[in-house]
């Protein structure tokens, strides 16, 4: 796999995808909060402190770099505002394999912003970092979250469940393959026009 260390935003038709900022700690720290959004991360703090130490961290780290995770802002292309973050990682020991994970602040989810966003990364990851699987997990019952992973194409290949103290997570992980056939719809991994960025 390839390190990308001249990162260019990821253009797409609505959504601009960039290095996340320090100055963008407090509106990420506000939708991440939200107990909606938050019901289903597993984030340990999501202060305002906390989410721009985390983003100071990552901004050191070249995407496709081992070592953790790469933080992209999604910006809306015709207001500028600040909809969400998506990431992704290396996974450590299994070479070739990136997962991706993706939060859409409440007041823009329902729009396919996320379907568009993610649907960047997974095209990111293969043509520019050289993937061959692409990866997410979901809570079983983040239905909004699990719909945009088999939108852009990912398909479910196992069902987990995991034990922390007396409580239990349920969990799905989805995959798609280099290989695999293109998806369906405007907002797969295929760009819909020539508005693609890189």
């Amino acid at each position: 796999m390839r390190t990308d260390t001249r990162f260019e935003p990821l253009v797409t038709r609505r959504l601009l995808l960039r290095r996340s900022r320090s100055e963008d700690a407090e509106e990420i720290s506000a939708y991440r909060s939200d107990p909606a959004v938050r019901r289903y991360q597993g984030w340990d703090r999501t202060d305002p402190t906390a989410v721009r130490a985390s983003i100071e961290e990552m901004a050191r780290r070249a995407p496709g770099e081992p070592g953790g995770w790469v933080q992209f802002s999604v910006e809306e292309r015709s207001s500028g505002r600040l909809v969400g973050d998506v990431g992704l990682s290396s996974v450590d020991g299994e070479p070739g394999v990136v997962k991706v994970g993706y939060t859409i602040a409440p007041e823009f989810q329902g729009r396919g912003y996320a379907t568009e966003a993610v649907g960047a990364l997974v095209r990111y990851a293969f043509e520019t970092l050289g993937a061959d699987v692409v990866r997410a997990y979901a809570d079983a019952e983040n239905l909004p979250s699990i719909r945009v992973a088999e939108k852009v194409g990912m398909r479910l290949v196992e069902r987990l469940e995991h034990r922390h103290g007396d409580r239990v997570w349920h969990g799905r992980r989805f995959e798609r393959r280099r290989d695999d056939p293109p998806a369906a719809g405007p907002y797969g991994p295929e760009p819909p026009d020539a508005a693609w960025g890189r």
